[in-house]
């Protein structure tokens, strides 16, 4: 089938690969534009457009994919089916309208559960014991479209975004070839949403990493893996930002004021709004990342320090 890939951000990497692997005809690739990266601010591809340059395709950037030069690139192409997989953009209805086997979507939730811009992190932030990815035809709505296929997850207690991320890619990238054997012998199934259970994921924000200690040691220990590696969780330590990246659930319950540090031999606790988390690695402003344990040894933690204050 030829197929236009419209996809930005790391997660569409293994969509991409698939399809080329399996013999699908990738007519060309649209990604954001270049960004400014780093110290120096050097402008940097995109994931998937470090990945289709490699292998030699066409790569498309415009500004807003809803403009003239790039409804006519689609036009030129002439896809039978386009792909979106985190590309970034709303996509508009006459660019949907084009291919004659529609706009087909990977979405990293079980629909219609977590829909918009983060599914991954929402879901750990929530506890979710499950989640998983769902293919669909693409409308105008928000993760509204007709859906196709799901493939359930189970989320293990102590796993963070990293590697949730990479595990729904991959189930992702199997299911969407499921997808597209479907459409293409007409057997695609076409469920509608459920709106009333829909629940949403918006785009991260600062706040979202500032830890509140007041919560539960759950729900801290959550949010800590929800934002691990990127952009990662905060507190701060004596005026300096502290970032933390693992966590532990205890099940030691002590009383006292919430940020109140209790150092051990593998990290330090921290007592919370309820029960008590055990920090395992975590990075100081201005140092390398690094076990909490050598960091409780090197700072000289003083007794009674309370984080965030």
């Amino acid at each position: 089938m030829k197929i236009v890939f419209m996809g930005t951000a790391q997660f569409a990497v293994p969509a991409l690969q698939a399809l080329l692997e399996s013999g699908q005809e990738i007519a060309g690739v649209i990604t954001q534009p270049d960004k400014p990266r780093g110290r120096g601010h050097k402008l940097a591809f995109s994931p998937v457009k470090e990945y289709a340059v490699k292998q030699n395709l066409e790569v498309f950037q415009p500004a807003r994919i809803d403009s003239e030069p790039a409804l006519l690139k689609i036009s030129e192409w002439q896809p039978e089916m386009i792909v979106v997989v985190a590309y970034g953009q709303i996509i508009p209805a006459r660019i949907l309208s084009l291919p004659v086997h529609g706009c087909i979507n990977v979405h990293g939730s079980l629909l219609p559960r977590y829909r918009g811009a983060a599914p991954i992190q929402r879901a750990l932030m929530a506890g979710e014991a499950v989640t998983g990815v769902t293919t669909m035809y693409m409308d105008q709505g928000l993760d509204t479209g007709d859906m196709i296929k799901k493939a359930t997850v189970p989320i293990d207690g102590d796993i963070d975004y990293g590697e949730l991320h990479d595990r729904l890619a991959e189930v992702g990238a199997d299911l969407l070839l499921e997808t597209i054997a479907a459409v293409a012998d007409g057997t695609a199934a076409r469920e509608k949403q459920d709106s009333s259970q829909a629940t949403y994921a918006p785009v991260l924000r600062s706040n979202d990493e500032l830890i509140c200690w007041q919560m539960t040691a759950q729900q801290i220990h959550n949010q800590i893996r929800a934002l691990s590696p990127l952009p990662g969780a905060y507190t701060s330590i004596e005026g300096n930002k502290l970032k933390v990246y693992k966590s532990r659930v205890t099940s030691l319950s002590d009383e006292g004021t919430p940020g109140l540090v209790k150092t051990t031999g593998s990290g330090f606790l921290v007592q919370t709004g309820q029960g008590l988390v055990e920090l395992l690695e975590v990075q100081k402003e201005g140092r390398k990342r690094m076990p909490a344990r050598d960091f409780a040894a090197g700072q000289r933690i003083p007794a009674g320090l309370i984080l965030g204050s």
